[in-house]
This record gives C-alpha cells, structure tokens and sequence, in this order.
C-alpha cells in the first residue's frame, strides 16, 4: 500500500482545510504504516504557479503549510512529507506524459473551466495541463491508493488514463492474455475518504469556507487566537429561531446547520446527536458552547504551529528529508519511463 496525496500552500490553512483533509491525512499515514506501507504527502507547489501568485506569499505559505501539517498531526517519521519544487522529477515526468495525455482529455476536465471562468484564453497553459502534472505527482510513486473528493475524482480517472494508454503504447506485451507485462505505471485506486464535513463560510451558509473569501470573518483561520476563533463564532450569521430537536428542521437555515455541522466534525459525533443535546436552545446557548469546543480543539494546535513557524531551520530539514526519500522512491519510475520512451540518458 503507498498512499499519495498533494494540497496547495496557498493562503492560510483554515477550519474546513483541517476537518476536510487535514485530520484524514493523519489517519491515512497511520493506516498506510500500519499496512506496512508508506504514505507520500507533498506540497503542491509546482501546481500553485498555474495561477497569478505573489513568489514570497507561495514561499512563506509553503512553510506555514508545513507547519499546519505538523501540528495537525501529520509525523515525518511515518509519512514522507515534501514539496514538488525540490523533486524535479514531477515536472520531468509530467513532460513525459504530455506525450500520451489528449487534447480531448483535458478539454473535459471541469475544474479547468471553472477556474479559468470566461477567461479561457487568457488563463495559463499551465492550468490546462495541471491535470497531467496530477497524474505525475501519484505515478512516479507508483501510488497505489489516492484519497479523492468529489472534485478531484476527474483527475484520477485522467491519471488511470494515462497510466493505461502509456502501457499500452511503450510496453510490449502489456495486456496480453497468455503472458502479460508488468507495466511502467501502477494504476491508482481512489480511497474515498469517510464523508467530510462540509464547512461552510460563516457569513454565508451557501458558499463553503474559503481562503480567497475578503471577509477574515468568513473562516476560522488554524493560526487565529482564541479570542479570535471566539469573536468569530460570536458573530457568524445566524437566524432568530432556536434550534430544532430533529435535523430536518435545519433544512432552510442553512447557517445554523453549518454550525451544527462544526460542532459535530469538531466533536466527533452526529449532528443529530448534537441536535439531542441543544434542540430548543437559541444560539446565545450555542455559539459560546461552539466556541469553546472550537478553542479546546484547535488550541493545542495553533500552539504547535506558532513555535514550529518560528523554527526555520526545523521545516527546511522535514522538507529536505522528505524531498530525498521521494526523490530515492521515484527514480525507478522516471528511468523506465524515459527506456520505454525510447529517450537515451547519460548514466
């Protein structure tokens, strides 16, 4: 088993970063060494550029974002935890599979238009390819398991795509009946994560919690201070009517499910059970007791982050480290695939 993942360091991590992602990939490099297997996290940033970025924000986020991880709970002693840039290999193998990968391909892939709106000739080439760079980052490992969402289960079926065709074309024998090849790439299985919660902005219970979001009152930050995350609690938009006892009662207010929703994810139960214990209470009831369950849980966490942000020489080495372990496990890969490919390289 070799887990692979990948997020971006853009922007502050906030609240629905960690109960989203964050908290499973704690739970994944427990389970993939469990296994006896590894798990692979990096920072995305070769997939950062893609989009208009300020060079000292994406440097100074990519340390912070190490940081989170860490203090999160992601340990470099179980999981290989890195950043593209200083595994060349990524963007080598990406210009590898540009090769295999279909204009029709990406024409498909919906995140392209969405993120490049109206303006699709003026967005970056780049954001086109990024799908390709993706199946780079989990095929150089020979992933064997990928977690997805719901966004980004395009992207593997590209990824699985490319593997396919690349075998197919450059292997000879691969795919046949009687005395089948070993292929260059593994094909990655999608692991589904258990259903995240879905954070929502506190200003807006229709639009999820985001970084790009103006308003700072829209997410709880996990470098915010207590009196911050409490201030912000205090002031989410909410309605005048007193909780239900039964969920359905939550259907058309949807600002008090996105708290009761926190509240749960952070306490690790039901909404519903959450409903059990404040059903008919009013929010001055509930954001205090939300705030403080908030604090209890990200307390410690913010505290870790403060003092490994300030221990440059600490993040540098976890990244170096994981940097040469991915870069050891990927060299097979990158060499098999540059033989079938035909391309000569100097030893």
């Amino acid at each position: 088993m070799r887990v692979v993942s990948g997020i971006q360091p853009t922007g502050k991590p906030h609240l629905g970063n960690y109960l989203g992602a964050i908290r499973n990939y704690v739970k994944l490099q427990d389970e993939a060494v469990a296994a006896g297997g590894e798990c692979l996290i990096f920072l995305a940033d070769l997939h950062a550029i893609s989009m208009p970025h300020d060079p000292k924000e994406l440097h100074a986020s990519t340390l912070e974002l190490v940081a989170t991880l860490v203090a999160c709970g992601v340990d470099p002693n179980k999981a290989i935890l890195f950043n593209q840039a200083q595994v060349p290999a990524h963007a080598e193998l990406q210009w590898l599979l540009n090769g295999t990968a279909r204009m029709g391909w990406l024409n498909r892939m919906t995140q392209f238009k969405d993120k490049s709106g109206k303006n699709r000739e003026g967005a970056s080439v780049a954001l086109f390819t990024y799908p390709v760079l993706q199946a780079a980052d989990v095929l150089l490992y020979q992933a064997t398991h990928v977690p997805v969402g719901e966004d980004q289960k395009q992207h593997l079926e590209l990824a699985r795509d490319i593997a396919q065709k690349f075998n197919m074309d450059f292997v000879p024998g691969y795919g046949d009946e009687k005395d089948p090849k070993p292929g260059v790439f593994t094909l990655p299985d999608p692991i589904i994560p258990p259903e995240a919660a879905r954070i929502m902005s506190l200003r807006d219970g229709s639009a999820k919690m985001s970084k790009s979001d103006p308003s700072e009152m829209s997410r709880i930050n996990l470098s915010d201070e207590a009196d911050e995350m409490a201030k912000k609690v205090k002031k989410a938009r909410t309605d005048p009517e007193p909780l239900p006892s039964e969920l359905e009662g939550l259907e058309d207010r949807p600002e008090a499910l996105n708290l009761v929703t926190i509240y749960a994810a952070l306490a690790q139960t039901t909404p519903d059970k959450v409903l059990g214990d404040f059903g008919g209470q009013g929010f001055g009831v509930f954001k205090p007791a939300l705030a403080e369950l908030m604090v209890e849980t990200l307390g410690p966490i913010r505290d870790r982050f403060v003092e490994l942000k300030a221990d440059r020489e600490a993040l540098d080495a976890i990244l170096a480290r994981g940097a040469y372990q991915a870069r050891e496990i990927g060299i097979p890969t990158l060499a098999a695939a540059y033989k079938a490919l035909g391309l000569v390289r100097g030893r």
